[in-house]
């Protein structure tokens, strides 16, 4: 019983099989609580998405954003700030946090260029739009 079950899960849904998904701290409730939401990992979405105009506006994007805080200019600091964020089903970016940063201010910035990029296209799966979770870094180079 439990193969035909599964026969048949896996022939109705066949993303199940490579739909990976991951939970997302969405904020803390007045109540203390945290709420969650469930967010597809890029990798595994049928359709990825998409930056406007692709990789290499992206990094055209990123380059003429970025402001290198004074401070950390001054004193040599530079290096790779690894950004995740959400693009949500709309396209919009969310979500946005640091998961290996360098120096505050240069975190700061980096964040600062992830929630200020323009709606991307958003990606897909069996033609539905879902809410993906990308990681992507911002580099600061004397």
């Amino acid at each position: 019983m439990f193969r035909h079950f599964l026969f048949l899960i896996l022939t109705l849904f066949p993303t199940a099989l490579y739909s990976q998904t991951v939970r997302v701290c969405n904020g803390v409730h007045t109540d203390g609580c945290r709420s969650f939401v469930e967010v597809y990992e890029y990798d595994y979405v049928e359709h990825k998405p998409e930056f406007p105009g692709g990789s290499t506006e992206l990094v055209d994007f990123i380059n003429k954003q970025r402001r290198y805080p004074a401070q950390a200019y001054h004193n040599g600091i530079e290096g790779r700030v690894l950004c995740a964020f959400i693009i949500n089903t709309d396209g919009t970016v969310s979500n946005v946090s640091v998961l290996k940063g360098v120096e505050v201010s240069l975190n700061q910035e980096a964040v600062r260029i992830i929630s200020a990029m323009p709606a991307w296209t958003p990606g897909s799966i069996d033609g539905r739009s879902v809410p993906v979770r990308v990681i992507w870094p911002v580099p600061f180079r004397k």
